[in-house]
């Protein structure tokens, strides 16, 4: 089920991203120097507009990833205390219901 949800969902994702780059296939020109211009001295690449476009995307991805793991510390780290915690106070529970020698355990 999982499989056929994710091919659903998968496919009209494909079918936009092939148009998207269908549609802009024209190149562009991109300069690596803001100071030389667009003269010869410059140096440029080109590259297709959805290249531009995709890469744009992908790093927009990767830094908003990047800004959402900083900002999370916070609860990952609470959840980290609480964790410590709670096996602490799991151990000390086990130390307490242990019977002392001689001895015995009511029942509840």
């Amino acid at each position: 089920m999982k499989r056929l949800l994710k091919l659903l969902l998968l496919i009209p994702l494909a079918v936009v991203v092939l148009a998207v780059a269908e549609a802009n296939r024209h190149l562009v020109h991109i300069y690596l120097d803001p100071f030389a211009g667009a003269g010869p001295e410059g140096t440029e690449i080109s590259v297709p507009l959805y290249a531009v476009i995709f890469v744009s995307v992908m790093i927009g991805v990767v830094f908003g990833s990047v800004a959402t793991y900083f900002e999370q510390g916070k609860h990952r780290r609470a959840a980290r205390l609480a964790r410590a915690e709670i096996d602490s106070l799991r151990s000390d529970l086990a130390r307490l219901s242990v019977p002392k020698s001689g001895e015995k355990r009511k029942a509840s």
